[in-house]
């Protein structure tokens, strides 16, 4: 966590150093913005930790931000801080994955909890990506053939069906399969449906040669 920054959205400057004076305090690293569009001219989707969003700002609204982060695939969870909130504003704000919705004002130690609970989910968002991505590189280490018979052996096929379907020797399907184990890591063709599964790479339903 000591690497993670609470990046501070809010066009009210009593308000930005009042949440930036506690979290600094507790040791936790802040930086802070007035206005959405401050914030993305200075985004960088490498950088880990949460977003405290107001709502209503001038130009770009929370609401608008939250859509803008999502539409560019960042990790960075989202809690909305706002003194002007609705109930329609907060059930938007939580289907699109807001970890919280707090009105203003709040007790410290709430915001604390919550952002905390935001620094977590953070971190096991970017693990699950790391591991994706790690996974993803191994399969493109795969021969076309390679690949073929490891989406055939997702889908569910046994080999006798695999060796028909691309009519080579069961010997070579076998040959295959080790040689897959091999590449990817794995001991088991269940350990090959999850590592497929998990990279996204998971095609049994595609049309095949």
């Amino acid at each position: 966590m000591s690497d993670q920054t609470v990046f501070l959205v809010d066009d009210d400057p009593a308000g930005r150093d009042a949440v930036g004076f506690l979290l600094r305090s507790v040791g936790i690293a802040t930086e802070s913005f007035d206005s959405a569009d401050a914030f993305i001219s200075s985004y960088d989707p490498t950088r880990s930790g949460c977003l405290v969003l107001d709502i209503r700002m001038p130009g770009m609204s929370g609401l608008e931000l939250q859509e803008w982060l999502e539409e560019h695939e960042s990790p960075l969870p989202v809690i909305f801080l706002s003194g002007h909130g609705d109930v329609p504003m907060t059930v938007r704000g939580m289907r699109k994955g807001a970890v919280d919705f707090i009105e203003k004002p709040c007790k410290d130690q709430q915001l604390l909890e919550s952002i905390r609970r935001a620094l977590a989910t953070d971190d096991e968002r970017r693990a699950r990506i790391a591991a994706q991505n790690a996974a993803r590189e191994r399969f493109k280490s795969l021969s076309d053939r390679e690949r073929q018979v490891l989406d055939l052996f997702v889908s569910g096929k046994q080999t006798k069906q695999i060796a028909k379907q691309l009519d080579i020797r069961e010997k070579t399907v076998a040959a295959h399969r080790s040689r897959l184990y091999e590449k990817l890591g794995v001991d088991s063709i269940v350990d090959l449906v999850h590592l497929a599964a998990h990279a996204g790479t998971f095609r049994p339903n595609e049309e095949l040669p």
